[in-house]
């Protein structure tokens, strides 16, 4: 199983990205797929999720409004499109495959939003 992440980079506040996440060795549409983020030295803390049984999405209070989680079930993808970036949403963000007994982890992209 691999989870890569793409997209990540340098943006100014107010700015946009679209961080991708490809899933492949498992079946997709049988996998929750969240994203994570991550800073040195602070705790993981939980951005979006897509439920696969319903496409059903739940987001962090701090994203809310402002990031967006969707899929694409034929290239096995889940995409975090971020809007009116802020310089606090500068972290590592990781893509996590979850099903009951299964989890998966990608590497993580890095997104620095600049002031």
């Amino acid at each position: 199983v691999q989870v890569v992440e793409s997209g990540g980079g340098l943006v100014q506040a107010g700015g946009s990205l679209r961080l991708s996440c490809t899933a492949s060795g498992l079946t997709f549409n049988q996998y929750t797929m969240a994203w994570f983020r991550q800073a040195p030295g602070k705790e993981r803390e939980f951005v979006a999720a897509l439920v696969h049984k319903d496409g059903s999405t739940y987001y962090a209070d701090s994203v809310k409004g402002r990031i967006t989680i969707s899929r694409d079930i034929a290239k096995n993808t889940v995409y975090l499109q971020m809007n009116n970036l802020k310089v606090e949403d500068t972290d590592v963000y990781c893509c996590n495959a979850i099903r009951t007994c299964d989890d998966y982890w990608g590497q993580g992209a890095q997104v620095t939003v600049s002031s």
